[in-house]
This record gives structure tokens, sequence and C-alpha cells, in this order.
């Protein structure tokens, strides 16, 4: 048992906060005269599932020596979040050994699952040379690998897409900065396909037209794209890059990201290996299933939210697969309300999932009006135990933080087969082994999405205005 100024240091809370928490009984005390007296492991059951508490940055807990002589190749971790990419690259033969995030609650996760290797936050705020002391290299110590997914809401093709003029995408330039300034063998950069093509700089749409001078190309679709392969060719690195589907890769989930390997020896390297075919085409088993994911997970606690009684009705009409264009036609209008008239496709409106297909992508909420996942089933969304089982986390790694704290994390998370795809490549390249080829294999849903074609594409708009070959 602990007095209130105790628990008030372990939450990062002042007393008085930590006060009105044993009033309204969400941590278990006691009071006894004037005095408080509490349960502690209630602050810590209160801490792992709240943003209290805050995880303080510390140096890596590894000693040099041991991380050098070992036989596994090293990773420094950046934009880490809940650490998808580390666990696939950890699968495949990685140590992680230092991992930089900002949001708390992602900090938690990986002081938690993680307690011995280096906690740093914002790169913003660190040299390179920072960063080596922090996991406890030194200048002379060659890095195996970086890795990476920077903010990607920059580049979303769902917002204003401002790139690196957002605070977000100066830090996908700092990124880019870090790499060519600590010289890894291999580089990973990870993003949204909307950095295909993104600008580098956004001009707004009432400053163009007639009346204003062309767009320079830096404007253009794909000028972000084309200004980071620049500088990291610049630098030496060979550059490769697709947009690949997840599923490909044995994650029971339709999610769709750009991925950059990046070579100081100036090769380019290939694309990676796919371990499924959506029709079983290659040779290759056919993607996994929701059905095969979660149903045996039918027994056990769910953690989830829930859906507004409002939509509920509808959901109670829908099966497997469905949709709001399955409701009988006199309901559609009533279930979508102001959206029933607007533009696209909407298929996401009331969605039940299949089970006979992979997850569409999840994301950090499953009960947006326009983004719905739910059971196949059950009448609520997807829980946090199904978005883990998605996404291929361990079953003993554990999130930390509030229920929409968790759902934001998993969900923003690279798959784990998709990290373990990127890690069995990258460890073929180290070890010179032979990388086979999947000639004409479709990656992704959409065309011109690799750095070959891509490229072809790019010079034929921009041909005119005389940029210089991109590499």
């Amino acid at each position: 048992m602990i007095d209130i100024q105790a628990a008030a240091k372990k939450l990062n809370l002042t007393p008085q906060q930590v006060r009105t928490l044993c009033r309204d009984k969400k941590i278990k005390a006691t009071k006894i005269g004037n005095t408080w007296i509490i349960d502690e492991q209630t602050i810590q059951n209160y801490y792992q599932n709240t943003s209290c508490g805050v995880a303080e940055d510390h140096v890596s807990y590894l000693k040099r020596n041991d991380i050098l002589r070992n036989k596994r190749p090293f990773v420094l971790s950046f934009f880490s979040g809940a650490m998808g990419l580390d666990i696939g690259l950890e699968n495949a033969g990685f140590h992680t050994i230092l991992a930089s995030e900002i949001d708390n609650a992602c900090r938690k996760t990986i002081k938690r699952n993680k307690p011995n290797i280096a906690l740093i936050g914002d790169i913003r705020n660190y040299s390179p040379s920072d960063i080596l002391k922090s996991a406890g290299l030194e200048a002379s110590d060659d890095i195996d690998l970086i890795a990476g997914g920077p903010p990607c809401q920059a580049f979303s093709t769902a917002g204003k897409r401002k790139a690196f003029e957002d605070q977000r995408g100066n830090v996908f330039l700092n990124y880019i900065d870090l790499i060519i300034a600590l010289r890894p063998r291999f580089a990973v950069i990870e993003n949204v396909r909307g950095l295909l093509s993104s600008p580098l700089r956004h001009r707004p749409h009432n400053q163009r037209g007639e009346l204003f001078p062309p767009l320079l190309p830096e404007e253009e679709p794909g000028g972000a794209l084309y200004h980071i392969v620049k500088s990291l060719k610049g630098a030496g690195y060979g550059v490769s890059f697709n947009l690949y589907n997840a599923a490909n890769f044995g994650t029971p989930q339709k999610r769709e990201r750009v991925v950059l390997i990046c070579s100081r020896d100036g090769r380019i390297p290939p694309h990676l290996e796919p371990t499924h075919s959506e029709d079983g085409s290659f040779g290759l088993p056919q993607w996994r299933t929701l059905k095969e994911t979660i149903s045996d997970l039918t027994n056990q606690i769910h953690h989830h939210i829930s859906f507004p009684e409002k939509r509920l009705k509808y959901y109670k009409l829908l099966k497997s697969g469905q949709n709001w264009r399955s409701l009988p036609k006199e309901l559609q209008k009533e279930a979508l309300g102001a959206s029933f008239d607007a533009g696209g496709g909407k298929t996401g409106f009331l969605r039940r999932l299949a089970w006979n297909k992979p997850s569409p992508t999840l994301v950090t909420h499953p009960a947006m009006p326009a983004t719905d996942l739910a059971h196949p089933e059950f009448d609520r969304p997807l829980s946090v135990e199904e978005y883990r089982r998605i996404q291929q986390f361990p079953e003993n790694w554990k999130i930390e933080g509030s229920l929409i704290e968790q759902y934001k994390q998993i969900g923003n998370a690279v798959p784990v087969g998709l990290g373990e795809a990127i890690g069995n490549l990258l460890l073929k390249l180290i070890n010179n082994e032979n990388i086979s080829s999947f000639k004409d294999f479709k990656y992704s849903r959409y065309k011109n999405t690799d750095e070959k074609t891509w490229k072809l594409n790019f010079e034929k708009n921009y041909l005119d205005k005389k940029m210089p070959v991109l590499f």
C-alpha cells in the first residue's frame, strides 16, 4: 500500500488528481482519517491501461561488444509505434537495439516489451552522435539497418496532401538526412500509397490556372518521391521501391504500403519475395482469410468499443461480407443519411467483414461511419484481440494504453508478415544468397508503382520541363 504522493509520482499526476481518482473509485483505495491509502497493484494496472505515466528516454542497456559480436545484424528503429515492423524484422533474424517514438502510449508499449533497448523521442531533437550514444555505439561502428515509417498523414490521399510543407513531412526529411549521416548498410522507408503521387510542395488550387505561372516540377504529383530518391541516390544509395499488398506476404489483410529498400553499395535491391498470391498462382498458397485467422478466438474475452444503437439495428439485418447496399432499398437512404447522396462507392459504410477473404485495411478506429469494421457475425466492431491477430502480433506482446490507444497503435502498425518479408530479403542480400524473381507478379492493385515503371511514367509526364534523370 502507498500514499497519495507516491501514487502521484508513479502516475505523473498531481496529488489532487489522484485523490479524485480515489473518490471516483477508479483506483482501489481506502481512506483512513484524511489520508488515502492506495493499493500499489491498482496503480500499476491504471498506469498500463491509460495514458498516465511518461515512458522516459533511456540509453541502451545492451553491451556494445555483445551487439557487435552478435551474429544477428542490428537495427535502429525510428517512428517505431507498437513495433510491428521490428517484430517482423526480428522474426527474420535482425535485432533491434534502439527505438524512436513520440507517442506516449507507444513508448509505454516499447518499454514494456523491449525494456533493454534504447528509447528516444522526436528525432529532430537528436544529432546523429546523440543517437549513436543512446544506442551504445561509436562513430566507427557499422550500422546494419535503419528502418522506419515516417508519419504518413502529409502524403495521404484522404488529407490536404501538403507533403513536406506539413510538419510531419519535415520529419520525413529529417529521417532521410539521418540515414545519409549515419550511412547504414541498408535502410527501409515505409509509407502510404500517396507518397507515389504527392508533390514536394503544395500550391493552393486558387493559385493555379491561366492567370498563374505553370506548376514547378516539385509542385507536380510525384515531386516528393523524386526528391527523396534523388537525395539518397546522391549519397550513393541504390533504391528500389514498390507498392506492396501485405496479403501477398501471409498477412490476412489487404493493406497496401510503399516500401523503399536502400542499399549503401549503390546496387538497386530486388523486390520483396511474395509468400502468397490471391489466386494461388506462381505456385504460392492463396491469401489467408479472416476465418482461419480469428475464428478460434470466439470463446475468449474480447475488449472492444461499441456501435451506436442507431447503427446496430441495420447491422442485425446484414450477413458476413455485406454492407449497406445489401439492406432493403427503403432502408438504404435512412441508414446512410446525408452520405447517401455523396459520391464514391461508400463500401466502408455498415460493412460486415467477409469470413472467406482477408480483412480490409485495419484503421485506427473500427467504428467510424465510413470505415466500419464489423465482425462477420457478432453485432460489434472487431476487438483489440482480433486486431492483434490480423496484424500478426505475438500473443505475448503487450499493447499499453487505453482501449482507443490500443486500437490506434495496432491499426497504425506495419503488419508483421510484411516486416518479415523485408527482413528476409535484406538477410539474403547480406549473406549473398539467391533471391527469387516473380516476373509479372501483381504486388498491388495499381500500376506504375515500382521504381522502374514509376520512373518511366514520371519522365514521360515531365519531359517538357527538362527535369534531370531521377536514377
